[in-house]
């Protein structure tokens, strides 16, 4: 778990620079795999070359908005982004093996549960069938 004690910002800044270098890892493979060129995938997202180059390197000072442009214009999920992030918002420990699995299983797990929970919402029996101002009168 990740304190607000001492080494929690170098641990978080840590995750963070992992999380870029993956990322630029698989930006590169689906590129090559679709044989689509740096300056190709560069123009598509509306940065440099240069900066495509960072971007895959690893860079820890590259930009998530470009992490995430390159992503969607290559089809990749981001849920290795979103759900890393949203362990570190919440101080919990996310474990760093996870980060080197396809979250696309988790991400799609998540976002059925969220649906579920949206419908039950839904779904759930108002009091009593009375309508929207709960007299239950019909006048």
């Amino acid at each position: 778990m990740i304190s607000s004690q001492g080494g929690a910002f170098d641990d978080k800044a840590s995750i963070l620079a992992e999380i870029k270098s993956i990322s630029g890892r698989r930006i590169e493979e689906r590129r090559r795999r679709h044989r689509i060129t740096q300056e190709q995938l560069a123009a598509d997202v509306g940065i440099s070359v240069r900066w495509l180059r960072e971007i895959e390197a690893g860079n820890p000072s590259s930009r998530f908005d470009h992490h995430l442009a390159c992503a969607d214009a290559l089809g990749l999920s981001s849920a290795h982004f979103r759900i890393p992030m949203m362990f570190l918002e919440h101080k919990m420990h996310f474990p760093r093996q996870f980060l080197l699995e396809d979250l696309h299983e988790i991400e799609r797990l998540f976002i059925e549960f969220i649906s579920n929970l949206n419908l039950r919402a839904f779904l759930k029996p108002s009091g009593g069938g009375s309508g929207p101002s709960g007299s239950g009168a019909s006048g």
